[in-house]
């Protein structure tokens, strides 16, 4: 009599027959590990350097030290009443969680091919694990926009909030989401192709001068109109100029490039998820 007959099993591994499938439930019953994989990425990054935690505001803070230096101060960009160091640090702030939730889940399949191949659990919580620390990294960095707020507030800098600072976390989610899905959808194709893990490195760098992170979407237009197209085709634009708009109510929220945002970020979130999915299969064997 075999016993396993009568075994009850706490968990049970069955074969994915829907590509798009994101089993929330099995995703929860792994939530521990989950837990132990963003500790690992918030407390272990710098745990062997002199500063540690620090370099979480070094690298927003001389960013946009050195952006206002260059695009301010030398070539000329009016930010109007915003002090255009709060100006760059709104856009870098939010820019720097794009980054760090692609660049973090574009390797995913190549960095934890050894772990992937000794034991099952739900390969996306791999990512999601990026993206969640990466949230707690942007949290820290959205504390230090905070205060230089509030100190060129009390300086007498024109500063407003208004009511749309409400859908702040949605533009945010939005942004986490659309570096997710892009990142999978990277992450898969570098299993055969490993000419995207130095894509991913120079794309952006590039994606970052066409996404508005230090001048107004306005400018562009005004400035360079054959070249608008660029910017406007751009969904991170469109987040971080509404941000901006949240932040600090300077720009302009353009509500076709909102749903133009969401729908291109939920297109490459279920595209990324298709292929993910797919690659997860037979990873092992190509990378």
């Amino acid at each position: 009599m075999n016993n396993t007959d009568n075994k009850d099993w706490l968990f049970e591994i069955t074969p994915k027959n829907n590509f798009f499938s994101l089993n929330f439930k099995e995703i929860w019953q792994y939530r521990d590990l989950l837990f132990l994989f963003v500790k690992r990425d918030v407390i272990t990054v710098y745990k062997q350097t002199v500063l540690g935690p620090l370099w979480y505001l070094i690298q927003p803070l001389f960013t946009s030290v050195t952006f206002t230096i260059i695009f301010n101060n030398v070539a000329g960009i009016n930010t109007g009443t915003i002090p255009p160091f709060l100006f760059n640090l709104a856009g870098i702030t939010i820019w720097s969680y794009f980054t760090a939730c692609l660049s973090g889940t574009s390797d995913t399949f190549k960095s934890n091919a050894y772990i992937f191949g000794k034991v099952y659990f739900p390969r996306i919580i791999t990512p999601l694990s990026v993206v969640i620390s990466n949230l707690i990294k942007f949290g820290i960095q959205f504390l230090i926009f905070i205060g230089f707020y509030f100190f060129y507030y009390f300086q007498g800098y024109n500063l407003v909030l208004n009511i749309s600072i409400l859908f702040f976390p949605v533009l945010i989610a939005v942004m986490g989401i659309l570096g997710l899905g892009l990142g999978m959808l990277i992450s898969s194709l570098v299993t055969k192709y490993r000419d995207f893990s130095h894509l991913v490195t120079f794309g952006i760098q590039l994606l970052m001068y066409l996404s508005a992170v230090m001048y107004p979407m306005a400018l562009i237009k005004d400035k360079l109109p054959k070249f608008g197209w660029l910017v406007e085709y751009n969904p991170l634009a469109y987040i971080i100029e509404t941000s901006r708009y949240m932040l600090l109510s300077t720009g302009q929220i353009s509500i076709f490039g909102l749903f133009y945002t969401f729908f291109v970020t939920i297109t490459l979130f279920f595209t990324g998820l298709l292929i993910f999915n797919r690659t997860e299969k037979s990873f092992i064997d190509t990378v």
